[in-house]
């Protein structure tokens, strides 16, 4: 069942709300169950909307279930994605007031910043790497306005990719001489090591997760922009953060990225 125009816009105004109000609301797919994942774009698209009456300007974009522990887990065999937008991004070293988000997790990645626009169909590894300005360090802080966590695939998708805010790392470096794919990561939690991984996590390869997502986005006429920073999937599994907390992320070749919540 597809749903009405009329019902994707009832629920991205509730997802809306869940955020404005920081009180996370039931899954979607336990009101409706017949959602499908194409529905669930379609509400996130109107929640993009919803953001932009608001003045948030799209600065990015972000890829979601890029490991197969990921897919499993919520019985699927391909990623998600979300928008990025100004609000979100935060400075290297900056302290975040947690008391923002609802129920925020990290994820540690290697951001894109693009200096081609990219739209598929038929977008390569190549094209991503050709068009790639340099990467950073980054800490993607994930939330969810959905209560406990309890997702399923369509949930997540309308929820935004349960994005929330970035941490950009201040050291760009252009991709020449690195190995996306075999980069290591550790992740650090209050001077404790507590996960490593992997470029290879993200799809076998980060720039393969950006070619799934320009293909992915030809579908409703969207393009990755010049200037957009694209993440493409955590290299780890996500890690709880709550106040007090201190997050450092170092992968070799490119630096580090750290945050603070408060």
């Amino acid at each position: 069942m597809e749903a009405t125009g009329t019902k994707i816009k009832e629920l991205a105004k509730a997802l809306y709300q869940a955020e404005l109000d920081r009180t996370p609301i039931a899954p979607l797919t336990e009101g409706n169950p017949d959602l499908t994942p194409e529905d669930a774009y379609h509400i996130q698209l109107e929640w993009v909307k919803l953001k932009e009456q608001d003045g948030a300007r799209i600065t990015g974009k972000k890829i979601g279930l890029t490991s197969k522990a990921m897919q499993n887990m919520l019985g699927v065999n391909e990623p998600d994605y979300g928008h990025l937008f100004d609000y979100m991004m935060i400075s290297d070293n900056e302290s975040f007031e947690t008391a923002e988000l609802l129920q925020p997790r990290i994820e540690a990645e290697v951001a894109f910043i693009l200096k081609d626009d990219l739209k598929g169909p038929g977008i390569t590894v190549a094209d991503v790497l050709a068009a790639t300005k340099y990467v950073v360090p980054a800490i993607e802080i994930i939330d969810s306005r959905i209560a406990n966590w309890k997702i399923k695939l369509q949930d997540t998708i309308a929820d935004n990719g349960s994005s929330a805010r970035v941490v950009l790392g201040n050291k760009a470096t252009t991709i020449e001489g690195l190995d996306l794919q075999l980069m290591g990561m550790v992740l650090e939690k209050n001077g404790q090591q507590i996960s490593t991984g992997a470029g290879a996590a993200a799809l076998g390869h980060p720039a393969y997760a950006i070619a799934w997502l320009a293909n992915k986005l030809s579908q409703f006429d969207i393009a990755l922009k010049a200037g957009e920073v694209i993440l493409p999937g955590a290299v780890a599994a996500a890690v709880d953060v709550e106040k007090g907390d201190h997050i450092t992320v170092l992968f070799s070749g490119i630096g580090s990225v750290s945050v603070s919540f408060e």
